[in-house]
């Protein structure tokens, strides 16, 4: 192939990626544009689909999150979300680090045994789950949403932070043991500033696995207003199922944080996803 054809061929590429792109784009936005133009229709109609209404009714959003009584489901998912997060990203740290650079005997099994917790899904242990809850006593509490999972996110968290830790180079510690440093105070001043990254980036992954979780909390919380926002949009649903405006609405407002949260951090959640293909 001549240089020519080659420089020509090159435009073109970048301009069907580029065209790519964009149509996903498209595609993906499509149904939240949908709903957005449905919210706004007046309350129960039935929305033609993607039409702009005449008269946007903008009252919908706070007839929804009066009707939902979505403030105290923001409260109640705040709360599950700042138990949840801040203790597996914790433990899931400080269990990789164990693994990848103290390496007790045994730990090879051990975390063997993570990898293979990532492969069950949650349908899979949710029944058992629910009896054990129910042993606890734990059922319609907030601990029965918290408990799970921060155990389910370990799998993960361990696999994230031992291949971080995994990479980083021997001689760090090493200089940290000639300086006398012990195991806990390279943990803390060496490698947690490291890890700082990977360690944002699982937080970030963990904040919006729970706060968009759905059949955990409607499984094992009975009252809707102890679920998460996500957990409670299936009685929300069933409430205003009927009112398809209000129902775009308020799933809307569900959304939202998950959104803004995203759009806030998404250099950190693009890099997390870079890290964990080049570094699993």
């Amino acid at each position: 192939m001549s240089l020519a054809s080659t420089a020509r061929a090159a435009p073109i590429g970048a301009f069907a990626a580029r065209a790519i792109l964009i149509a996903l784009m498209l595609v993906t936005l499509l149904p939240f544009i949908t709903m957005f133009s449905a919210a706004l229709a007046p309350s129960g109609t039935y929305p033609p689909g993607l039409q702009w209404p005449a008269d946007p009714q903008w009252s919908n959003f706070v007839d929804a999150f009066v009707a939902a009584k979505l403030d105290r489901l923001l409260l109640s998912s705040i709360t599950i979300v700042a138990c949840v997060v801040p203790v597996s990203v914790l433990i899931g740290t400080m269990a990789g680090f164990g693994l990848a650079k103290l390496a007790p005997r045994g730990s090879q099994f051990v975390y063997l045994l993570f990898v293979i917790g990532l492969t069950l899904p949650l349908e899979v242990v949710i029944i058992p789950l629910y009896y054990e809850i129910q042993w606890l006593g734990l059922l319609n509490t907030k601990f029965a949403i918290i408990l799970p999972l921060i155990g389910l996110y370990m799998p993960f968290s361990i696999y994230w932070m031992r291949a971080h830790f995994v990479n980083v180079p021997a001689e760090m510690s090493e200089a940290a043991e000639i300086d006398g440093a012990s195991a806990w105070q390279q943990f803390w001043l060496v490698q947690v500033p490291l890890a700082r990254p990977p360690i944002m980036s699982l937080a970030i992954l963990q904040f919006l696995w729970t706060w968009n979780s759905f059949l955990l909390p409607l499984v094992l919380v009975e009252i809707p207003l102890e679920r998460t926002m996500a957990g409670a949009l299936g009685a929300f649903q069933g409430q205003w199922g009927t009112n398809i405006p209000l129902l775009c609405a308020g799933s809307l407002i569900i959304l939202a944080p998950s959104v803004i949260v995203f759009v806030l951090f998404q250099k950190q959640f693009v890099a997390a996803l870079l890290q964990g293909a080049v570094k699993g």
